[in-house]
């Protein structure tokens, strides 16, 4: 198995590829958050754009995966319907590119 960096790096390519393509602001990505005790936090910045912190180490992938995602619909402000079909979006590519790893 490829170490956690790899996989949040190409994650993080997959997910911004995706979110552009279904019209997102893409935000930025690090790992770990600065905030000790939480798996993911959201900075918005004055530019409007917004940095997704998240926990990888000791985690299963794939709740990093799932804060990844969930970090982009708010970071997009998206809610009810246009939030479900943002998230359906960033899931099918995040497991197609998972399966093909």
């Amino acid at each position: 198995m490829e170490p956690m960096s790899l996989r949040f790096a190409a994650a993080v390519r997959t997910l911004s590829g995706e979110a552009r393509r279904l019209g997102l602001r893409v935000p930025g990505f690090r790992s770990p958050p600065r905030l000790s005790g939480v798996d993911r936090t959201l900075r918005r910045r004055a530019d409007g754009g917004a940095t997704i912190a998240v926990v990888g180490r000791g985690r299963p992938f794939a709740a990093v995966l799932a804060d990844m995602i969930d970090g982009i619909v708010v970071a997009n402000d998206l809610t009810n319907a246009d939030a479900d079909r943002a998230r359906a979006g960033l899931w099918v590519v995040a497991a197609a590119s998972e399966q093909a790893a």
